[in-house]
């Protein structure tokens, strides 16, 4: 039989047929684009002030189907994709008083890192028990974020959206690289048992193998985070604290808060002075000590006498130690301090913060960015040097810890007070320059995990809000409204004990580092093999 071609007629009859075809192909070609985008969207929407912890899960469930099995240039893009979704509006709050260019600067930036995973992740993907090994290499990734560049940016950690989520008491376990990692090895495992399924579905037959990974995957940081519940009580061991927070709030929100720095500190006075008032009416109980939020006192309290009798008043009136957030020049150097003021001895112990922000308080390349943008110069004439040693006071015979603002994202810069010998933990800050943003929710929720990782009660005293009490096991027990000015008293529990998680530090985080060198390692070296194999 010979073969003809077509007629005219045939061929016109064709062609509607074929171009619907031939359109759809390019929207085709940018779907996996489109979820990635929004998966990182779903992930950010899982962050506080938010409770929608769980969607997680489904949001690493979807980066996992997209990045399965592509090719490492296919991996970057959605990867970087995933990163966009996730940190352009999780990080907004960056630019809410220096505009978008830093704001989109950075978030270009972590971007990267992310990106990055997502190569190693989709490499991962082909190996026998692949959630395990991507689980790892997303912690990879965090681990690289929080250290570099300028001594790193941890914001966005997977374990800071989880404060709500039955996988908290994974931090008791091993810190906020463990319960990272087991939401995310749930969010990979879900997405196999449903590819499982389906496999099952169209053929009749799932591989014993794939089908136990897949359970494992979702059943072990469950189980675990189950079992982990025991790491956590509210049990008193040395007895109990009354403790005090002040919200003295702030003439107004923004960078320009500062220009009226005595009334910052007076504003504190006056409600410490009021505390005082309703402690002597018996409408509260006594406190044993006050905090006081960083930046209190912007007004350096050893150079100027009038703010040192401010503060004097008001630890003498209220009748209780005061830790004090001051700005200090001591040597020609600047520093972010938190002051003990006994109200009988005045200043006695001082703790410096140590993990400066970088472009807030202080400007990395400096001679650079006067060219691009001297304003930001102007805002940050002078760079805060770090402190060097670990901050705990003992107040009224209570070991606090100490962790200023910034500070709670590091794990290190928390768990060092603990291992010299806290017995709880204060997170001094001030929101003030980020008005209402999601920035203070997002700072609370990490207190609540360094609450539960560590066995310890945390105290949130923050300048314009939102200060909180929150218990060994992440409750929340008393908050207050932002820009408001107010006070918070409690009993809270004082705790020795050390859990998993203080103990082990840095190890589990190397290990999983460890682990995802290893799955790397394989999946390189089998796409090798595999390559000169098809070569012969």
């Amino acid at each position: 039989m010979t073969a003809t071609a077509p007629s005219t007629a045939e061929s016109d009859q064709l062609e509607p047929q074929l171009a619907p075809t031939s359109r759809r192909a390019p929207l085709l070609r940018l779907w996996p684009a489109a979820i990635a985008a929004l998966a990182g969207v779903l992930l950010y929407v899982s962050f506080p002030p938010r409770t929608l912890w769980w969607l997680a899960l489904p949001a690493f469930g979807l980066l996992g189907w997209v990045l399965r099995g592509r090719s490492w240039k296919a991996a970057l893009g959605l990867g970087y994709l995933f990163g966009l979704g996730f940190l352009l509006p999780l990080l907004v709050w960056t630019g809410v008083e220096v505009g978008s260019g830093p704001w989109l600067a950075l978030v270009a930036v972590e971007a990267v890192f992310v990106a990055l995973v997502g190569v190693g992740i989709a490499a991962a993907s082909k190996l026998p028990g692949w959630p395990l090994w991507a689980a790892a290499v997303w912690i990879a990734g965090e681990a690289a974020r929080a250290r570099v560049p300028f001594r790193g940016f941890p914001w966005g950690k997977i374990a800071f959206g989880q404060a709500d989520g039955v996988f908290l008491p994974l931090a008791a376990l091993g810190g906020t690289p463990v319960l990272g990692f087991g939401v995310v090895l749930c969010g990979f495992g879900l997405y196999e048992a449903v590819r499982q399924v389906l496999e099952w579905r169209r053929t009749g037959a799932v591989p014993r193998a794939a089908a136990v990974v897949a359970a494992l995957s979702v059943a072990v940081p469950v189980v675990g985070a189950l079992a982990a519940r025991t790491l956590v009580s509210d049990k008193a061991e040395d007895g109990t604290a009354t403790v005090a927070l002040i919200q003295g709030n702030v003439p107004r929100a923004g960078l320009d808060f500062n220009a009226q720095r005595r009334a910052v500190l007076d504003y504190h006075a006056r409600e410490t002075l009021r505390l005082t008032a309703q402690v002597k009416a018996g409408k509260v109980a006594q406190p044993d000590f006050v905090l006081w939020p960083e930046n209190s006192s912007d007004v350096d309290p050893f150079e100027y006498p009038d703010a040192a009798a401010v503060i004097e008043g008001a630890a003498r009136a209220i009748g209780a130690p005061i830790s004090v957030g001051g700005v200090v020049h001591r040597d020609g150097k600047l520093y972010n301090e938190q002051i003990l003021w006994d109200p009988a001895k005045g200043p006695t112990e001082t703790y410096d913060k140590r993990q400066v922000q970088p472009f807030g308080e202080y400007l990395p390349l400096r001679s650079v960015l006067a060219h691009i943008n001297k304003n930001w110069t102007t805002m940050v004439r002078q760079d805060f040097s770090r402190g060097s040693k670990p901050g705990v006071f003992t107040m009224d015979g209570a070991k606090v810890g100490l962790a200023t603002c910034y500070e709670a994202a590091f794990d290190w810069a928390v768990r060092d007070t603990v291992t010299h010998g806290a017995q709880m933990i204060s997170v001094p800050s001030n929101n003030a320059t980020f008005d209402r943003s999601e920035m203070t929710y997002q700072q609370l929720a990490m207190s609540r995990i360094r609450a539960v990782e560590h066995s310890r009660t945390v105290t949130v005293p923050v300048t314009s809000g939102v200060s909180a009490i929150i218990m060994p096991d992440g409750r929340i027990t008393q908050r207050t409204r932002m820009f408001v000015a107010d006070s918070l008293v409690q009993k809270v529990p004082l705790r020795s004990s050390k859990t998993p998680a203080t103990d082990l530090g840095i190890l589990p985080e190397m290990l999983l580092v460890l682990v995802a060198a290893g799955g790397l390692g394989w999946a390189i070296g089998a796409g090798m093999r595999g390559r000169r194999a098809g070569g012969v």
